[in-house]
């Protein structure tokens, strides 16, 4: 990503500031050299009453290039984005209402991003802090099933017993990680206040809109469980990168 960006950073600077023709821009630090055949010589938006143009001139090799270890996005044009960065979340607050010992509850909530930009997005999930009441009574986060099926913050497992209690969520719809391969895969939040860190739980490289996908929340719980008001944050965060 940071490479990306310094090429197309330099790629600017010798337009902007030497007022000659220029046939090659030799670029150099302590770690790279660049050699560039042309620059960017006059690219922007063109309008009229019935059409409206964005482009890029002067660039001999605009495109996409990778290698293992490294995408290059060359070409001003990467830099315009015609969808704006936008993300939303259906329902901020989830109720479970009153639970029953050894009968699973879910609730769910959409999340949907649009994205146009040339890196990629990803969202970001974290509770900050289990399911706890006032008097600090937990309900513990999800290990699913159990044995082969035991889940963790970065890998789901199935979770259909209804003797394996705890709390966790689900995932399915656009851009979601492999590992929730149906309505039966969950895993833990990861959890602030044990220091860890927040799990991806969208991203993607592709341009397009209405991303979504659909968090599903369960818990179950045991018949010793204390009564009481069970509560926590989650916290969503998405970032693009370009």
């Amino acid at each position: 990503m940071k490479k990306k960006i310094l090429i197309l950073l330099f790629l600017a600077i010798p337009y902007s500031l030497i007022p000659n023709p220029s046939h090659a821009v030799p670029m150099d630090s302590s770690r790279f050299k660049i050699e560039s055949a042309n620059v960017e010589i006059a690219g922007g938006n063109k309008s009229s009453t019935s059409y409206k143009l964005a482009d890029t001139v002067g660039q001999l090799a605009a495109g996409q290039y990778s290698s293992t270890g490294y995408v290059v996005k060359a070409g001003f044009q990467y830099l315009h984005s015609i969808i704006p960065f936008r993300f939303s979340i259906s329902d901020i607050n989830i109720a479970f209402g009153t639970l029953v010992p050894s009968t699973p509850s879910t609730a769910t909530t959409n999340l949907t991003v649009y994205f146009g930009g040339a890196g990629q997005y990803q969202v970001t999930a974290i509770e900050e802090g289990p399911l706890k009441t006032q008097s600090l009574n937990v309900i513990p986060d999800t290990s699913c099933d159990g044995g082969a099926n035991t889940c963790s913050e970065s890998l789901a497992k199935v979770w259909s017993s209804s003797s394996a209690y705890g709390f966790g969520y689900g995932m399915s719809g656009n851009d979601i990680p492999t590992d929730f391969i149906d309505g039966t895969y969950f895993r833990p939040f990861p959890d602030r206040t044990a220091a860890e860190s927040p799990a991806t739980v969208m991203t993607s490289i592709n341009v397009g809109k209405n991303r979504s996908s659909t968090v599903t929340f369960k818990t179950n719980i045991s018949s010793i469980q204390p009564a009481g008001s069970y509560q926590t944050v989650i916290n969503f965060v998405a970032t693009p990168s370009y």
